[in-house]
């Protein structure tokens, strides 16, 4: 009986793309099939990628190419294709441009992989998740934004380094839009069970929430040209699993809501079951009067990008 190979695309080959690929193929998930605009570009790494395979112990096909016919059939697809913001661009530059590129690519892959999973990676993450809601006609369970799942990990990352314990027994809780507004919450956030106002002083809880929100600005201005992408991969790796071993996570993640937390119609980033059928379940929390208001404000900020976006295409 043949195997069904399982496939991902990851669209764009750029630092965050190509390192997605890379973590997908060695973690045995899936084949990888990378697609950029750049002749040779998608080619050449994708052949990289391969001559490793014997010496990371994996029998993933990579493949890269500029013709979305070689995405068809692809179980999941990654988009990380887009613009970094340029010295004289502003936001809205950087929005609305992201927003078409987002949208062609989008049209373009769907077409060849009609039931196929997103995962969206380009920035402004929410808005981008808007984007590609519209241009695949997909329901929201199959469009999936990564914030949380970095901004999560981000945040344990500080807490283990503060206390000195293991990243792997720090569990951190995430909300709200990808960006300066998203919405930390210690009550929430654990270190092998004990809550995390139990062993940190909140001032200094409040300089690793304030450290979470900037993180990829810390990185962008340590890197000086650039911008993050080891750590932006693992957590499209993680999102990729869950989906293509219905592993069920609990992940945060950017999704279109419909009434949950009291918001409707805009995208968001809140805790979720991640399974093979995409999102399978939105988790409600209670959230305090102070909560509450901090995630309104992070969605109120996801519907200013929408309306430019909407304005500039009307």
């Amino acid at each position: 009986m043949p195997v069904c190979r399982r496939k991902v695309t990851v669209i764009g080959a750029g630092n965050v793309g190509a390192t997605a690929a890379q973590r997908i193929a060695e973690a045995g998930l899936a084949d990888v099939c990378v697609i950029d605009v750049i002749e040779g570009l998608p080619q050449g790494k994708a052949l990289d990628l391969a001559e490793a395979a014997p010496l990371q112990h994996h029998d993933q096909v990579i493949v890269g190419t500029n013709d979305y016919a070689d995405t068809a059939g692809s179980d999941v697809i990654v988009v990380t294709a887009g613009l970094a913001r340029q010295p004289g661009m502003s936001r809205d530059d950087l929005l609305l441009r992201n927003a078409g590129i987002v949208r062609a690519v989008v049209k373009q892959a769907v077409q060849y992989s009609p039931d196929s999973i997103l995962i969206i990676v380009t920035n402004p993450l929410d808005a981008m998740v808007h984007a590609a809601l519209e241009a695949s006609g997909f329901p929201r369970e199959r469009v999936i934004g990564m914030a949380g799942v970095l901004d999560s990990s981000r945040f344990r990352a500080f807490i283990a380094q503060d206390l000195g314990v293991s990243s792997a027994d720090v569990s951190a809780f995430v909300l709200g839009g990808h960006g300066d507004t998203m919405v930390p919450l210690p009550r929430y956030s654990t270190v092998a069970g004990i809550p995390l106002p139990e062993l940190m002083k909140p001032e200094r809880i409040e300089e690793l929430v304030q450290r979470t929100r900037t993180g990829g600005a810390e990185i962008v201005a340590l890197l000086k040209a650039g911008s993050a992408f080891y750590a932006p991969a693992s957590s499209v790796m993680h999102m990729v699993d869950s989906i293509l071993n219905d592993r069920k996570r609990v992940l945060a993640c950017a999704v279109l809501l419909h009434g949950e937390y009291g918001i409707d119609g805009l995208v968001v980033g809140v805790p979720l079951v991640l399974g093979a059928s995409g999102v399978e379940r939105v988790i409600e929390v209670a959230l305090t009067p102070e909560e509450k208001a901090a995630l309104m404000t992070s969605a109120g900020s996801v519907r200013g990008l929408i309306e430019t976006m909407h304005n500039a295409s009307a």
